[in-house]
């Protein structure tokens, strides 16, 4: 029996890789702030990730094989866990994202040396604690907590970039009901005048590949991704199935003004490390149609 941390996870695909790892045979401590319960027989943890006095007495003498951060975002949340985390587990996983690669605009799907966080200056002094700034700088926060545990590593360590997620009843983004709600009306949907595709991951097909990346042994930065990219119009294409009665039209805006998934840049991710290391990808669209039926409540 492994001992396994998940800071975060009390949703989404969070949830389904706490039930991954408890399937699996492994005694799992969630770590958050209580707004929501782990499932029966999880261990949980209540307490803010942000204090650390607070973090280190909760965990009181407990150790771990492996910890999987879900919701690190800022490089003052990374200095914290890796002081309380050192000699405390074997292996730490943290849930990053394609987001880290806002600044790179390659035809070409990227690979993971396009953003050494060797490289990456960390400015613990910016105004990490205001939401609204953390929303605006999504991507530096996580790129700056990859920098963190890289530059001063306290126990091998793995940053998992995440594509954009579909699919889920439990989809809370809304941004596919964006789609939806302009294409019943309508509406135009708003879209870069050069729009460009990216990549995805399923909901189901992310949680399988943190449980797998808990008990590899690789380290450092990997991207998962399903295989091939989807454009703006093959996503509205899958969510008109589910509207007959609508009508999709597109309108070309400045950036900035965009609807979700559509980009102004090249946003895919080279996932032949992970691939290369084991792990099966799905290719994203034979998993889109259903994908938007579990997100629009279509399934049956």
């Amino acid at each position: 029996m492994r001992e396994v941390a998940v800071i975060g996870g009390s949703r989404y695909f969070g949830k389904r890789l706490i039930d991954r790892l408890m399937a699996a045979g492994d005694r799992v401590t969630v770590i958050n702030r209580g707004s929501s319960a782990p499932p029966a027989g999880a261990i949980h943890l209540i307490v803010d990730r942000n204090d650390e006095n607070s973090l280190e007495n909760a965990l009181g003498s407990r150790t771990f094989d492996v910890v999987i951060d879900q919701v690190c975002y800022t490089p003052r949340q990374a200095e914290i866990a890796r002081r309380v985390f050192a000699g405390r587990t074997r292996r730490y996983v943290m849930t990053s994202t394609v987001e880290v690669y806002e600044y790179e605009d390659s035809a070409a799907l990227v690979r993971e040396d396009a953003v050494d966080p060797r490289t990456v200056a960390v400015d613990l002094e910016l105004p990490w604690g205001d939401a609204e700034f953390l929303d605006a700088h999504y991507g530096e926060g996580k790129r700056q907590a990859e920098a963190v545990f890289t530059a001063d590593p306290a126990f091998p360590y793995v940053a998992v970039r995440v594509a954009h997620v579909l699919g889920g009843a439990d989809d809370f983004t809304g941004r596919l009901d964006h789609y939806t709600d302009r294409i019943r009306t309508g509406e135009p949907i708003a879209v870069p005048a050069v729009n460009h595709p990216a990549t995805y991951i399923h909901v189901e097909e992310i949680a399988d590949f943190l449980a797998w990346t808990a008990g590899a042994d690789f380290t450092g930065p990997v991207n998962a991704a399903s295989h091939g990219v989807l454009t703006t119009e093959e996503l509205c294409e899958a969510v008109a199935v589910h509207v007959p009665e609508g009508k999709t039209v597109f309108q070309s805006v400045e950036v900035g003004e965009a609807s979700p998934f559509s980009f102004a840049r090249s946003y895919g991710m080279d996932n032949s490390r992970a691939t290369q290391l084991g792990f099966a990808f799905g290719a994203a669209r034979q998993w889109l149609p259903q994908a938007v039926a579990e997100t629009l409540g279509k399934d049956n």
